[in-house]
């Protein structure tokens, strides 16, 4: 079994920055690619950026220039640096994780965590 434990979320100001965590935990795995979603209110949950484990990274336009993506592939951790936050931002972010274990490729997702951005 994985766990994926995020940390890092608040509340900032417009224009502020936070650093999301999400680290993976278990035994006999390997993982692919990690990322990052977001949803907010009411609305559908989407992805915010993703890296593979080669370290190719793809970003939502909304997201592009603002927010940095990253892993440690030796602790198993994403990271996502939030620069130039807007209220639009506001949302539980998930960190997810494509994984192998026990010879079978499965998603994995954390608990979320608020980011609340006021104006």
């Amino acid at each position: 079994q994985v766990q994926l434990v995020e940390s890092g979320g608040g509340s900032v100001q417009a224009g502020g920055s936070l650093r999301l965590s999400c680290a993976a935990s278990g035994s006999g795995f390997s993982i692919r690619d990690m990322g990052w979603y977001r949803q907010a209110p009411g609305k559908q949950r989407e992805l915010v950026a993703r890296i593979i484990s080669g370290g190719s990274t793809n970003y939502a336009d909304y997201v592009q220039g603002r927010f940095i993506i990253n892993r440690d592939n030796a602790k198993n951790t994403v990271y996502l640096q939030m620069n130039s936050l807007k209220p639009e931002d506001t949302a539980v972010y998930y960190c997810n994780a494509f994984v192998l274990v026990g010879g079978h490729y499965g998603a994995y997702w954390g608990q979320g965590t608020q980011v609340t951005v006021s104006s």
